[in-house]
């Protein structure tokens, strides 16, 4: 009990140090900061840290920027000054829920959201050389309206990567499938799964709803790993 109680400490550990690590790595790249005064040009990308996500952009020009935004409202409206508002906690989940975005433009101010804008950031990094700024910024104005949404295969990082580099890439994303694969290969996962479908069963009693998923769960976990 002892083993698994540590083994389930240890992975929340890990999902949050993968939350902070662009946050901390973010905080500490002071070079790249976009401050008040600083011209930014058309083409940029800019990286706004978030609590649990760094959220991606392209600079327009005019104190615009494009970003990739989950969002409810244009599924339930076509009123545009509704759609334009500045998007809430709740229209976003409700979003990522339906798997429904939309490439929209804020202004700098309001994509920041009062975040420090890290600029060109991931151009040290990426794999990939960056586009010429101006057919960045085209790339990010054709895609711009409604579009589905994946969390993992088509999020605002995507967005921005395929307009800055021309591959759509979530770096996020690739850490987070990591993250999953160490809990898949690790045995404990079969154990503490087990455990818990063994507790549902008996607080909740014995039905197909708690029983196959105490079977089935652990089962796919053990022929994963």
């Amino acid at each position: 009990m002892l083993d698994l109680l540590t083994y389930l400490f240890e992975k929340v550990f890990l999902l949050a140090n993968f939350s902070l690590f662009n946050l901390i790595s973010a905080e500490e790249d002071k070079s790249t900061d976009y401050r008040e005064g600083l011209a930014l040009q058309r083409g940029d990308l800019l990286e706004v840290p978030r609590t649990l996500f760094i959220h991606f952009g392209i600079y327009l020009g005019d104190n615009k920027v494009a970003h990739l935004m989950p969002d409810i409202m244009p599924v339930i409206t076509n009123d545009k000054r509704q759609i334009q508002k500045v998007v809430t906690n709740k229209r976003l989940l409700l979003g990522v829920l339906s798997k429904n975005a939309t490439i929209r433009v804020d202004t700098v101010e309001d994509f920041a959201y009062g975040s420090t804008i890290l600029l060109n950031n991931m151009d040290s990094t990426f794999k990939k050389q960056a586009l010429p700024n101006e057919e960045v910024a085209k790339r990010a104005e054709k895609l711009i309206g409604v579009i589905p949404y994946s969390l993992l295969w088509n999020n605002c990082e995507h967005f921005a990567t395929y307009c800055r580099y021309g591959s759509p890439v979530s770096l996020q994303t690739d850490k987070f499938c990591e993250w999953l694969k160490s809990v898949i290969r690790d045995q404990r996962s079969v154990l503490l799964a087990a455990l818990l479908g063994v507790l549902s069963i008996a607080c909740l009693g014995m039905a197909p709803s708690t029983t196959l998923p105490t079977i089935l769960i652990p089962f796919l976990l053990w022929m994963a790993g």
